[in-house]
């Protein structure tokens, strides 16, 4: 039976594509999960003008990210925290804290999620974070922690 994927179907194919399959397969599992539908004329075009769309929205996707992240090169960041005398911060800087403070700096909303610090800094001083702006797109951003002044150890 020849189907038209609606969705991606891991180890058969990707959303819009034509494809032959064994009658009960499509009866009892792609058709009753919305996987699949029966490879009509109207399906087919369905399928198509749906894949053209996401295609274009990721395009349009990754020249945003490609554009934000030209803007972003060389960017640095300065993040205060609290720290103790040797430079030892007293909480610790995450990705969080570097989502927040481009927001507020740069007026960029980056998710967290896409800050890619291995763990969090614990140090003042210089460090070169990544961050992955769509898949296909990954800046470095210098990101500077100073000791909070006057918010520093208490006697």
């Amino acid at each position: 039976m020849k189907v038209v994927l609606l969705q991606d179907v891991p180890n058969l194919g990707r959303q819009g594509d034509l494809r032959e399959v064994a009658d009960g397969y499509a009866r009892n599992y792609l058709f009753p999960r919305g996987l699949a539908a029966p490879a009509s004329a109207g399906a087919q075009r369905a399928a198509r003008a749906r894949a053209e769309a996401l295609a274009s929205k990721a395009d349009r996707e990754l020249r945003a990210a490609r554009e934000l992240a030209s803007r972003l090169e060389g960017f640095s960041l300065t993040i205060r925290a609290r720290a103790g005398d040797r430079g030892r911060l007293f909480g610790s800087v995450t990705n969080l804290d570097v989502a927040r403070g481009l927001e507020q700096v740069a007026g960029v909303n980056v998710d967290r999620r896409r800050v890619l610090l291995g763990e969090a800094i614990k140090q003042t001083g210089v460090y070169r974070v990544p961050v992955r702006l769509h898949p296909q797109v990954e800046l470095v951003l210098e990101v500077r922690v100073e000791a909070d002044e006057g918010k520093g150890e208490q006697s």
